[in-house]
């Protein structure tokens, strides 16, 4: 305690983070909270937004600037099943067993033994039930209560959170074949056109794995592992049998806009869609190689800015 209470006195950076956590920055402008939670972050540079050329740069960027209403739909984790299943399917929608706007609304009665709770407006509010006679209710309680009084924007300004509407989901629990956690294809588009896929293994546990493959399933060196939050596998796994439809649709979901990354899971050949991220890690992962960076920043054409 010490030592952290040391830190937050002499760490402008830690402190500007821990004070953010904390709310004390709400009323700040977002451009000014950007650059300076650039700093805080180290990236190892300068948030420019006047000339952006790197991926986080221009993730800052189009947070300020590109600002569509439909992107609350698109980022709501119950209204997007509908948004997507209008334009792609029914069939790649995880089915939705429930929506309360307070916890103590939820029926457990009603669910089936297996099921995943999530809040619809921020990340990291998910509660998951293998067994539910061996649920911890009050600790479910305590996690999705406290997650429905935030409001994610304020986080890190990803403005299409802003006005989602905070509630509790509740959907069908879904088994990999592999026999582990299942398995997250994070397909990352730009302009309309998948480029990478992130491969994240061992989701909610602490040892997640994140591996980058282009779109033939070639294993990339492309890596964030230096920020010690996943790691890096040294050998491929096979390509999902679902890889060219999951391209397919990924593309049909991400036309006509600068960036945006399609969630998917592949289970027993059968493909279903996660969610839609436009800012991934918020634009405040660093690349371990810089020259990264700027290749998938160079892969975004900012609109009205570049041509």
């Amino acid at each position: 305690m010490l030592a952290k209470i040391k830190k937050y006195c002499t760490d402008a950076d830690y402190r500007f983070r821990i004070n953010n956590a904390h709310g004390l920055y709400r009323y700040m402008p977002d451009e000014e909270f950007l650059k300076r939670m650039f700093k805080a972050q180290r990236l190892g540079y300068e948030l420019n937004l006047e000339n952006p050329k790197t991926f986080n740069e221009k993730l800052q960027w189009l947070k300020l600037h590109d600002r569509k209403p439909v992107y609350t739909t698109m980022v709501d984790k119950y209204a997007v099943k509908k948004y997507v299943a209008d334009i792609i399917g029914e069939e790649y929608i995880i089915p939705t067993l429930g929506v309360w706007d307070r916890f103590k609304d939820i029926d457990f009665e009603a669910l089936p033994n297996q099921f995943v709770l999530k809040c619809t407006h921020d990340s990291h509010g998910v509660v998951i039930c293998k067994e539910k006679k061996k649920l911890d209710i009050d600790a479910a309680k305590k996690l999705l209560s406290s997650h429905l009084k935030r409001n994610y924007y304020y986080r890190f300004r990803e403005w299409p959170y802003k006005d989602v509407v905070p509630r509790i989901i509740a959907e069908k629990y879904m088994e990999d074949e592999y026999g582990e956690p299942i398995r997250d294809y994070k397909v990352m588009c730009f302009n309309g056109e998948p480029k990478l896929i992130e491969l994240h293994r061992g989701r909610n546990t602490d040892h997640q794995t994140q591996d980058f493959y282009d779109t033939n399933w070639k294993k990339t060196v492309i890596s964030q592992a230096g920020t010690a939050r996943y790691q890096v596998t040294e050998e491929p796994v096979p390509a999902p049998d679902s890889l060219p439809e999951m391209l397919k649709l990924s593309r049909t979901l991400s036309k006509g806009l600068p960036h945006i990354r399609v969630d998917w899971y592949s289970i027993k050949g059968d493909l279903y869609f996660g969610e839609l991220t436009f800012y991934d890690g918020s634009g405040f992962v660093p690349w371990d190689n810089p020259k990264d960076d700027l290749m998938l920043g160079s892969w975004i054409r900012l609109p009205g800015k570049e041509h």
